[in-house]
Parts: structure tokens; C-alpha cells; sequence
């Protein structure tokens, strides 16, 4: 059995040979492009999710806004927004897909982490990237040819600040001999979520991280590349992957021939046979990113929950 089946987080997220939907937070259409949210109406959104049946909301971190990636990404800073969802919801997994351990200090990132876990009664998934954005790195003025080893470092020095008390660690960002990073997470850990391979062997992931979220991809290469996780791993990591939708009003419509990055648009119907072979591969939880430009974000939630969810909903800790 994994470490993390008593984190109320991981539980309710994760289990073998079944899988479970997140959802991307915080909502936004494709045609709204303020950097302005209605936190209100968000909360309701996530609460709704949360009694929907959805395992977990995942949101993105962007320390930058850079107008030629092709989206603002978040608007807001993760660890904050998800402090304030936890405030406003009892039950749901709160992730980060994923935190840019590279330019955030490892202690800095071991007391965040510590901290949302604490405060949201041990519901935070910690996906970890080492980042993708070409500004971001001489904008921090981090080197970005150093980027794996400080993905590696940042792992490392998480998990002693988080076990040990007072712990001595000195490596490239850290030389901490004397003090102690508080809180401590109340199971001295943070489930950890590798994404892609954030320049590391498969073999290392599956020693120093609990599960592997990695980008959808023809049918057999996935499959190839969950076997491969499977192998590397002594007990039970999970597997994630991102799904993009734009869910159409005809439950019985097929793929449009219209390409969406990642994903695609049907009816739910499609979509819950789809879900069902990501199952039968070894997918143990997808994150639905909704990209519906002209239907309410409520009235997609409400269809997801009442004919996808039920087929693959939260699981409930025994």
C-alpha cells in the first residue's frame, strides 16, 4: 500500500487500476482574457465541482505573464489561490500542475507546501516542473542549462525539511547548518507528482516522487510509457495526464475533425468511452481542462456531473 493512502488527499485522488477526474481551476472560457477573477463565482464553481463528485482541482503556475506563450496562465499566485479554496471547500484534492521548482527557493517551497497541506486538512497534491517558459529563467536570473539538477535538488531538500527536525542541508541554493523549516506536514510528507521527465531516468522519478503526471499521446506510446512506470516502481505511483475538452450539447456527438491541442471535442458519451480505455491502459486520474467558449462554465459542470463523474467518481476513504 502507498505511504499517502491516509493523506485525505492522495485517498481520495488515487487508487490502483481505477481512475478518477480532476478538473483545471481556476474557470475561464477561451474568450475571456481578463486577468481579472470573480473569486466569488469561483468558489461557487469549485464547490460545485467538489459536490460533483470530482476527485481534485489542479491549477497551473505562472510566475510570469508572457503574452507570446499563447495564455496568461494564472492569474494568481497557486499556494494562495488554493489556501483561499480550501476555505471554501471541505473535501476536494487542491494540486498544483505543476509548481516551477526551479525558480522558488527549496525552503521557501518545503514551508508553502507544509503550510497548504496544514491548512487544508492535508488535501494538497504537489506536482513538481522544472518549467517551460524562456523568459521566466534569465528573468530570475536562473541559469536554465542547471534546471534538471535543481528539480533534483529541490525534491531532495523538501523531503529532509519536511522528515527531520532541524536537519543540517547544504547543497547549490541551501547551506541551512542551523533553524528548522515549521510546519511540519502532519505525515512528515507531501505526496510529490513528478511531470514529464524534468530532465531525470524514469528509475529516479519512480524512487524519489509517489506518481508521474506526463502529457496524453497516441494510444500504444502511453501504454508503453505506463508499463515502463509500472516496472520502475516497487508499490503502487500513480499515473495522471491532461485532457482538454470542449464538451458538446449533443451527448451522442462524435470527435470533431476540428483539432484541440491535447484533447478534443464530443458529446459526453464519446467522452466517458474514452475515459473508460484510459482506464483499461493504467491511467489512475485525468485532469479535465474545459475549453467551452460559449456555454456556461455551470451548465458544463452540471452535464460532467451528472453523466461522466458518476462513472469515475472520488474515492471515499475506508
Amino acid at each position: 500500500m502507498n505511504n499517502f493512502q491516509t493523506h485525505n488527499g492522495f485517498a481520495r485522488t488515487f487508487q490502483k487500476n481505477k481512475l478518477t477526474l480532476g478538473i483545471s481551476f481556476p474557470f475561464q472560457t477561451e474568450e475571456d482574457h481578463s486577468h481579472i477573477l470573480d473569486m466569488a463565482s469561483q468558489m461557487k464553481l469549485a464547490k460545485q465541482a467538489e459536490d460533483a463528485g470530482f476527485a481534485a482541482l489542479f491549477v497551473r503556475d505562472s510566475p510570469l505573464f508572457d503574452p507570446n506563450f499563447g495564455d496568461a496562465g494564472v492569474v494568481h499566485d497557486p499556494f494562495q489561490l488554493l489556501a483561499f479554496t480550501s476555505a471554501h471547500t471541505k473535501e476536494i484534492a487542491l494540486g498544483i500542475a505543476s509548481v516551477i521548482t526551479t525558480l522558488r527557493h527549496p525552503l521557501h517551497l518545503a514551508k508553502s507546501a507544509a503550510s497548504l497541506d496544514a491548512l487544508s486538512a492535508q488535501r494538497f497534491l504537489f506536482g513538481a516542473a522544472t518549467g517551460d517558459r524562456p523568459i521566466e529563467f534569465p528573468a530570475f536570473k536562473v541559469d536554465r542549462e542547471n534546471r534538471n539538477e535543481l528539480f533534483k535538488e529541490s525534491i531532495l531538500v523538501m523531503r529532509k525539511s519536511w522528515k527531520e527536525s532541524f536537519p543540517n542541508i547544504q547543497s547549490a541554493r541551501v547551506g541551512l547548518g542551523e533553524g528548522d523549516v515549521i510546519p511540519k506536514p502532519l505525515l512528515q510528507d507531501i505526496p510529490i507528482l513528478g511531470t514529464g521527465y524534468s530532465g531525470q531516468t524514469i528509475e529516479w522519478l519512480a524512487k524519489h516522487t509517489d506518481g508521474w503526471m506526463f502529457y496524453g499521446q497516441e494510444a500504444s506510446r502511453q501504454k508503453q510509457l505506463i508499463e515502463q512506470w509500472r516496472n520502475a516502481t516497487s508499490e503502487f505511483k500513480p499515473f495522471t495526464q491532461p485532457l482538454v475538452i470542449n464538451l458538446s450539447e449533443k451527448p451522442n456527438a462524435p470527435p470533431s475533425p476540428v483539432p484541440i491541442k491535447l484533447g478534443f471535442s464530443s458529446g459526453h458519451k464519446f467522452l466517458i468511452d474514452y475515459l473508460y480505455a484510459l482506464e483499461k491502459m493504467g491511467v489512475n486520474h485525468v485532469i479535465l481542462a474545459v475549453k467551452n467558449g460559449h456555454r456556461p462554465i455551470a451548465e458544463v459542470l452540471q452535464e460532467l456531473g451528472e453523466f461522466v463523474v458518476p462513472h469515475f467518481r472520488a474515492h471515499r476513504r475506508i
